[in-house]
């Protein structure tokens, strides 16, 4: 795993297949997603080395319900007391009590749909705060949820205005290049969420896959965003 300083206060945890944030105010850490279920101890390590402590860790905020994002979230809560935060419709299926949703796949996602499916399942994990959309969370100096649909019904991203950051989770991907996330439940609701994003001209955009966007954030995400909204 890799352990990335993207800001002063933010940090990207980078495993095999996805990633996940780690974000210090002051004294206090959260942590959005949590990479797969066998992560815990290496986001530990990494938080240590960072020279902080993981009892520490307040809050594990999920984007929403897939293996590679709510993996380790359980395992970590359990140790630190942290609270668990998801947005409501994906809260059933982080619990175990519905089946994770199947995307519609294009054909060029089918393969790496399949290797994705390499990462262990995650396991049933609590979720304490049901979120919604507009709801506000005590990180960030206020980190706004903003429901972004189409990845998965409740996938969710976080807009912190003080600092210009957005975590986009899989709605936006930056891998190669930024572009819709693959593997959406409704790829046409997906682009909405997206050009929804963009309108938030953050300076920072933070993906759950491919590295951060720090330069001239705002217009290449809007750019993209009008470029998938064409396809």
């Amino acid at each position: 795993m890799d352990f990335i300083r993207v800001l002063p206060q933010l940090h990207m945890l980078r495993f095999p297949i996805g990633q996940a944030y780690l974000w210090c105010d002051g004294d206090e850490l959260t942590l959005v997603d949590a990479g797969h279920r066998d992560s815990g101890p290496l986001i530990e390590e990494a938080i240590r080395g960072a020279g902080l402590y993981p009892d520490a860790l307040r809050r594990i905020v999920l984007t929403h319900c897939h293996r590679d994002h709510v993996g380790a979230a359980g395992e970590l809560a359990q140790r630190y007391g942290a609270e668990v935060l998801a947005h409501r419709l994906d809260a059933p299926v982080v619990r175990g009590e519905a089946p994770v949703p199947d995307p519609v796949l294009l054909d060029w996602e089918v393969p790496l749909y399949e290797h994705g499916l390499t990462v262990p399942p995650a396991p049933p994990t609590r979720v304490d705060r049901e979120l919604e959309d507009g709801d506000v969370l005590g990180f960030g100096g206020g980190a706004r949820v903003v429901h972004s649909p189409g990845h998965t019904d409740g996938s969710i991203a976080l807009h912190l205005p003080d600092h210009g950051v957005l975590f986009t989770g899989d709605c936006v991907a930056g891998v190669g290049r930024v572009m819709l996330g693959v593997f959406n439940v409704d790829r046409a609701l997906a682009q909405v969420s997206m050009r929804r994003l963009a309108s938030l001209a953050p300076s920072t955009v933070c993906f759950g896959h491919g590295d951060p966007l720090t330069e001239n954030a705002a217009a290449v995400l809007l750019a993209s965003a009008d470029g998938d909204a064409g396809l």
